[in-house]
C-alpha cells in the first residue's frame, strides 16, 4: 500500500533532525507550518483566529498587512527552505545515503538510559519497506 499512497508527514517537522525521523518512518514528504510562519515574521501572539495579528502575517486587515514587507519576507522564507534542505541533505550524506527516502527505522536511535540506545524500529514495532531508489543519476537521466 505504501507504494500507492503519498505519505505526508506533519507536526513539528520543520527542523532537519525531525524531518529525517519522519522520512525514516516512511513519509514521502513533510509539511512545515510553524517554522515557516516564524521565518516570515510570526511572533506567536496567538491572535491568528481573530484577524488581528500584530505582525501582519495572519490577518486580512489592510492596515496591519502594510507592516509586512513581502520582498523581505520572501527572501527570509527562501533562505529558511534552502537551509533546511541543505541540512537534511547533510544528515542524509553523513549517514551514507544519497536521498532522505533511503533512511530506515533502524538508522534512528533513541537514548533509553545510561549508555543504552534503542532504534526506532524496536520502539515502534514498525518496519519500513525499503524505498526503491536507483540513485541520483537516474533522476537526471544519466
Amino acid at each position: 500500500m505504501a507504494d500507492q499512497v503519498v505519505w505526508i508527514g506533519s507536526g513539528k517537522l520543520g527542523f532537519p533532525d525531525r524531518a529525517v525521523v519522519a522520512m525514516a518512518m516512511g513519509c514521502d514528504l513533510i509539511n512545515v507550518a510553524r517554522e515557516a510562519m516564524m521565518a516570515v515574521g510570526c511572533i506567536q501572539a496567538q491572535k491568528c483566529h481573530t484577524g488581528h495579528c500584530p505582525a501582519g502575517v495572519a490577518t486580512q486587515n489592510n492596515w496591519l498587512q502594510r507592516g509586512l514587507s513581502v520582498p523581505e519576507k520572501a527572501t527570509r522564507m527562501a533562505r529558511y527552505l534552502k537551509s533546511t534542505r541543505k541540512e537534511i541533505l547533510a544528515l542524509t550524506h553523513a549517514a551514507g545515503y544519497e536521498h532522505p527516502c533511503q533512511f530506515s527505522p533502524q538508522d534512528i536511535e533513541f537514548y533509553t538510559g545510561v549508555n543504552e540506545f534503542t532504534d526506532l524500529a524496536s520502539v515502534l514495532g514498525y518496519r519500513k519497506e525499503p524505498t526503491a531508489f536507483p540513485g541520483m543519476s537516474s533522476l537526471f537521466g544519466l
